[in-house]
């Protein structure tokens, strides 16, 4: 089993900063993809961004220059580093990991982080 936790939202004015951070724990071997969502109030849950256990990385348009996710090879950790940040960012961001190996086929969520975004 993989249990995720993030940490790091908060309320911040826009074009602020923050720096999202997913750890899990587990065998860092068995986890590949990971990725961070967002869900806002009476939106459907999107993707932001992706990075895979080689660094393969893509975003969405809509963070494109803005957002940077990167992961700790030595164990289970996505982070999301938010810049120039707008109401529209405001949402709760959760990360997600797709297991491989002894846990393929799995998929793995943390409970999310708020992050809000006003002045």
């Amino acid at each position: 089993q993989v249990q995720l936790v993030e940490s790091g939202g908060g309320l911040v004015q826009p074009g602020g900063t923050l720096t999202l951070a997913c750890e899990g724990s587990g065998n860092l071997f068995t986890i590949g993809v990971m990725r961070w969502y967002r869900q806002s109030p009476g939106n459907q849950r999107e993707l932001v961004a992706s990075i895979t256990d080689a660094g393969s990385i893509n975003y969405a348009d809509f963070v494109k220059g803005r957002f940077t996710i990167s992961r700790d090879n030595t164990k289970i950790a996505v982070y999301l580093r938010m810049h120039n940040l707008t109401p529209e960012d405001t949402a709760v961001y959760s990360c997600n990991a797709e297991g491989q190996r002894a846990l393929r086929g799995r998929s793995f969520w943390g409970r999310g982080t708020q992050v809000t975004v006003s002045s």
